[in-house]
C-alpha cells in the first residue's frame, strides 16, 4: 500500500474526529496502540476523583450515600452506558468484575432449564472458560468446548446455556451476534454475550439481535482505569425470571430493613451485590464523557478506515508477519493482530521505541485502532518504527526476551 506520512497527516487533518483527541491525556513520545487492554485516562478523571475524594468522602462522609446519590451509581451509570450496546437504560447495571458478573448470569441462566451442557468456544478468553468449568461443576453439567467453526452445529437438544466472545480477544474474530442468538433461541437454549473486546469499539445493538445476557469489562475500550468495574446486560422480559446466586445485601429488595430472609429486588438490581466500589464507579461515570457528541457508527467507520491503512502498511513494509485478523469488516472488531515466531521480543523492542501495543502467547502482537484519540499519522509512525526495528534486527537484543508477570 502506498500510503505516504503526508497522506497520513492530512487525513488527520480532515478527520471530524480529530478534536476528541483533546479528552485524553496522552504521554509525550509514546504511540499508545493498547487501548483494547487498558484505555488511557480521560482528562476530566482525575479533577471527578478528587471532588468525589475531597468533599463527598472527606466532608459528606457517609452521608454521601445519599446526598450525593452514591447509592445509585450502578444504575445511573449502567443507563449511560447502556445506549453504546442498544439496550434500555434498566438493562444494564455496573456491579463486580466480569468474571463475577459472568458467574452470576452463567448460574441464573442454567438454572431454567434441566438441560445438562454448558457450550462454549475453544480458544476464548481463558477466564471465561475458566468460569464456565467453575459453572459445571457446581451446576453438575457438561462443558462442552468446540471449535469455532463447529460452535452453531453443536447447538442441540441438550444445550442449557451458549457462552461467547462476541469479539476475540487475540484474533479479533467477530461473531454474527443476531444470527447465532436466534439459532440458539430456535434450540431453546439461552445465550451469554461477553462484550468485553467490543464495547466502546464497534456497534452493538444487543436489543436488536435478540440478545438474552451479556457482560463486559470497564476498562478497555470504555477507558474507565485499571480494574474499573464491569457491567451486565439482562433483557427485559428475562430479570423477573432470573435469580443470582450471589444474593448480597445490594441485590435484596429492602437491604436496610436488615431482615434474614432473602427478597430479591426486582428487575435487574437483584444481581448487585456487595457495596458499590464508589470510586472506580465515579472513574468510569466521567470517563464515559468522552464519548458524548460521537456515534459508535462513526467510530466504526474510522475504525474501518485505519485498518486498512494499518494493514496496507504491514503488507508493504513488514511482510514477514502475519495478519490473523479477518478482513471482512463485519467479521472483525476494532483491534489487528500479527503473528511471528518473536512475537514477545519483537512487542517488547517496539515498547521501547515508545510504540505500545501488546503480545498474547504464544506468538501474537495486538494493536488496537482506537478512534476517540488515535491518528492515523500515529500508525504510519508505528509501522515505521516497527520496520526499522525488523532491519536492523534490534529485536535481537537478550533484553527484550526478559519476561514481566504481565505481558
Amino acid at each position: 500500500m502506498s500510503f505516504t506520512l503526508a497522506e497520513a497527516k492530512a487525513a488527520d487533518a480532515a478527520d471530524p474526529l480529530r478534536n476528541f483527541r483533546d479528552r485524553f491525556h496522552l504521554p509525550e513520545g509514546v504511540i499508545y496502540l493498547d487501548g483494547n487492554s487498558l484505555g488511557p485516562l480521560p482528562k476530566n478523571v482525575a479533577p471527578h476523583q478528587r471532588a468525589v475524594v475531597e468533599q463527598e468522602w472527606a466532608d459528606g462522609l457517609i452521608r454521601s450515600w445519599n446526598t450525593a446519590d452514591w447509592i445509585n451509581a450502578p444504575q445511573r451509570v449502567g443507563a449511560r452506558l447502556a445506549p453504546l450496546i442498544g439496550a434500555k437504560p434498566h438493562e444494564v447495571i455496573v456491579t463486580d468484575s466480569t468474571s463475577v458478573n459472568l458467574f452470576k448470569l452463567l448460574v441464573a441462566a442454567a438454572r431454567l432449564s434441566d438441560r445438562k451442557t454448558l457450550l462454549s468456544e475453544s480458544g476464548n478468553f481463558h477466564t471465561d472458560l475458566h468460569i464456565a468449568s467453575g459453572v459445571a461443576d457446581v451446576l453438575g453439567l457438561t462443558l462442552d468446548i468446540a471449535p469455532r467453526a463447529e460452535v452453531e452445529a453443536r447447538i442441540g437438544a441438550d444445550t442449557n446455556v451458549l457462552l461467547l466472545t462476541h469479539v476475540h480477544y487475540k484474533t479479533a474474530e467477530r461473531f454474527d451476534m443476531a444470527r447465532i442468538t436466534a439459532r440458539a433461541k430456535r434450540a431453546g437454549t439461552m445465550t451469554v454475550w461477553d462484550l468485553s473486546h467490543s464495547v466502546g469499539a464497534v456497534p452493538l445493538h444487543l436489543n436488536d439481535a435478540g440478545a438474552d445476557l451479556a457482560v463486559g469489562c470497564g476498562y478497555k475500550y470504555l477507558n474507565g482505569g485499571p480494574g474499573a468495574p464491569a457491567f451486565l446486560y439482562i433483557a427485559e422480559h428475562l430479570q423477573e425470571k432470573l435469580l443470582s446466586p450471589l444474593r448480597g445485601w445490594m441485590g435484596h429488595a429492602e437491604p436496610f430493613a436488615f431482615t434474614d430472609d432473602y427478597r430479591p429486588a426486582r428487575g435487574i438490581d437483584r444481581f448487585m451485590a456487595g457495596t458499590p466500589p464508589i470510586l472506580g464507579l465515579a472513574a468510569l461515570e466521567s470517563a464515559l464523557d468522552a464519548f458524548e457528541g460521537v456515534t459508535m457508527e462513526r467510530l466504526w467507520s474510522k475504525s474501518r478506515a485505519m485498518f486498512d491503512v494499518f494493514v496496507g502498511l504491514m503488507e508493504a513494509r513488514c511482510p514477514e508477519f502475519r495478519c490473523i485478523t479477518p478482513r471482512g469488516e463485519e467479521q472483525r472488531g476494532s483491534h489487528i493482530s500479527f503473528a511471528h515466531d518473536h512475537a514477545f521480543e519483537i512487542c517488547q523492542a517496539l515498547i521501547a521505541e515508545g510504540v505500545i501495543g501488546d503480545f498474547r502467547a504464544p506468538e501474537v502482537i495486538r494493536f488496537g485502532l482506537t478512534p476517540l484519540y488515535l491518528g492515523f499519522e500515529e500508525i504510519w509512525q508505528a509501522v515505521d518504527i516497527l520496520a526499522r526495528i525488523m532491519a536492523e534486527e534490534r529485536w535481537r537484543d537478550p533484553k527484550y526476551a526478559v519476561r514481566g508477570k504481565v505481558t
